[in-house]
């Protein structure tokens, strides 16, 4: 059973515009440590916290849970696993808002100006008691 749906697509140069224009300000409201790390290390760092952006966007319109209801940016921590694939960390009020039952996974892609995510949360199969 699907539980919850949402996209998001991103131009990579607003992203760019908005580090340049408020630097640290926004990056540490927006990326968790790890995120930075990753993205600032990379040769084409906007495009990656590009994604981490349109991840954490597609990720609240799944989650439903709207802006007055705890969410906050950091909250949510995007890693690769070894293969390369996304993985998302929940934290904070997040954590505990899938539960047992439920799943989360994202997938990313990018062309050379945009970014875009698609995230989705299901059942996976187990029930709570």
């Amino acid at each position: 059973m699907i539980f919850g749906i949402g996209i998001d697509i991103i131009e990579i140069e607003r992203i760019k515009k908005s580090v340049e224009k408020f630097g640290d300000l926004f990056l540490n409201k927006i990326f968790t440590e790890n995120e930075l790390n990753y993205c600032l290390s990379k040769k084409n760092k906007f495009q990656h916290l590009a994604a981490r952006f349109a991840a954490k966007e597609a990720i609240a319109k799944s989650l439903a849970t709207g802006w007055s209801k705890g969410f906050r940016w950091k909250d949510i921590d995007i890693v690769n696993e070894k293969n390369g694939l996304p993985k998302v960390n929940l934290r904070g009020n997040m954590s505990e808002f899938l539960g047992k039952e439920k799943s989360l996974k994202i997938t990313m892609s990018h062309s050379e100006n945009y970014v875009t995510c698609f995230a989705i949360i299901y059942s996976n199969g187990t029930k709570s008691n």
